[in-house]
C-alpha cells in the first residue's frame, strides 16, 4: 500500500507541474518557475513563525512572496536588466532572506532546509490526515490533490485566455484581456504548487516537473491541447517509472523521477518526427541526395 500512495503523490505532483510548466514553457519563462519555488522560502518561514504548521497559512505566504518574486523580476525588468539577471537576483536574495530568518529563529521553527530542498516522498504515508477521528490518506495526497482540481478548473475556465496570452500578448491586449491579471494568475498558481509539493519532492525537484515534462512535449507537437495531454502523461510515466527505478537502485525516488524524466526528454530531442536532432539530420541527408540526383 506504501507504494501506491508514492505512486499517487508522485503523479499529482508531476500532473500539477506540467500543466503549468507547458505554459512556463511557451511563454520563455520556464526558470521564473525556479525563482519562485525558492523565494517562497521566507513567506513559508514567517508562515510558521505566526502560525507554526497551519497549512492555510502557509500555503498564502508562499503564494504571497511567489507573487512579490515575480513583481520584482518584472520590475528589473523594466528598469532595464536583462530577465536572466533579474531572476537570478530576485530569487537569490530572498531565498537568502528564507535561510535567515530560519537560522534566526531555528529554536521556534521545526524547519528542515535539506526537508524543504530535496523533500522525501518516501515519507508521505506517514502524515496520514484525519477526519472525525478517521485516517483518510496522506495530507500530502490531499493537498496535491485539492492544488490539482483547482489549476484544472482554472485552465478550463480560462483556456482561451491563457492560450492567447502565451502566444500573442499584444493581441490579447487589444482583445480586452488582461494579460497582466492572467500573467499574475499563472504565478500564482506556481507559488501554490511549489509549496504544496514541498513535503513530497522539495523545491529544486518542482522546478525540474515544471520544465521537463513540457519542455519533452514541446519537441514531440505544435498544438497546445495536445502538449497539455503529453505533458501530464510524460510526468506520469516518470514518476512511476521513477518510483521503480529508486527501488531497484536503493535511490532518491524524486531524484529518479526527474531523472526519468530527463530520460524521456533526451529520447524526444533525438527522435521526435518533429523537432528530433536524428530525424532532421536524416531528412536533411535525404534531401541531399535527392537533390545531387
Amino acid at each position: 500500500m506504501s507504494g501506491f500512495w508514492i505512486i499517487l503523490t508522485a503523479i499529482l505532483v508531476s500532473s500539477a507541474c506540467a500543466l503549468l510548466g507547458t505554459f512556463l514553457v511557451l511563454r520563455k519563462m520556464a526558470m521564473v518557475g525556479d525563482a519562485i519555488s525558492h523565494a517562497v522560502l521566507p513567506g513559508i518561514a514567517i508562515a510558521f513563525l505566526i502560525s507554526g504548521r497551519e497549512s492555510l497559512w502557509i500555503l498564502a505566504g508562499a503564494t504571497a512572496f511567489g507573487l512579490i518574486a515575480v513583481f520584482l523580476i518584472q520590475m528589473l525588468q523594466g528598469g532595464g536588466l536583462s530577465s536572466d539577471a533579474s531572476i537570478g537576483i530576485v530569487f537569490t536574495a530572498l531565498f537568502a532572506a528564507g535561510v535567515i530568518l530560519i537560522s534566526l529563529n531555528a529554536q521556534n521553527i521545526d524547519l528542515d532546509l535539506d526537508h524543504v530542498l530535496f523533500g522525501e516522498i518516501a515519507y508521505v504515508q506517514w502524515d496520514q490526515l484525519a477526519l472525525g477521528g478517521v485516517d483518510v490518506g496522506p495530507r500530502a495526497v490531499w493537498m496535491l490533490g485539492i492544488t490539482l482540481f483547482v489549476i484544472m478548473v482554472l485552465l478550463t475556465l480560462f483556456y482561451k485566455q491563457f492560450k492567447i496570452c502565451s502566444f500573442d500578448p499584444a493581441l490579447a491586449a487589444a482583445s480586452g484581456i488582461p494579460v497582466a491579471l492572467f500573467h499574475y494568475l499563472l504565478m500564482g498558481m506556481v507559488s501554490m504548487t511549489s509549496v504544496a509539493s514541498f513535503d513530497s519532492v522539495g523545491a529544486i525537484l518542482v522546478v525540474g516537473m515544471l520544465i521537463v515534462p513540457a519542455a519533452t512535449a514541446y519537441l514531440l507537437t505544435d498544438r497546445l491541447g495536445i502538449m497539455l495531454t503529453y505533458s501530464v502523461l510524460i510526468g506520469a510515466a516518470s514518476s512511476v517509472a521513477g518510483y521503480y527505478m529508486a527501488f531497484l537502485l536503493d535511490a532518491s525516488i524524486a531524484g529518479c523521477m526527474v531523472a526519468s524524466a530527463g530520460g524521456l526528454f533526451v529520447l524526444a530531442f533525438l527522435f521526435s518526427p518533429l523537432h528530433g536532432v536524428l530525424v532532421r539530420r536524416l531528412l536533411r541527408g535525404r534531401g541531399s541526395r535527392e537533390v545531387r540526383l
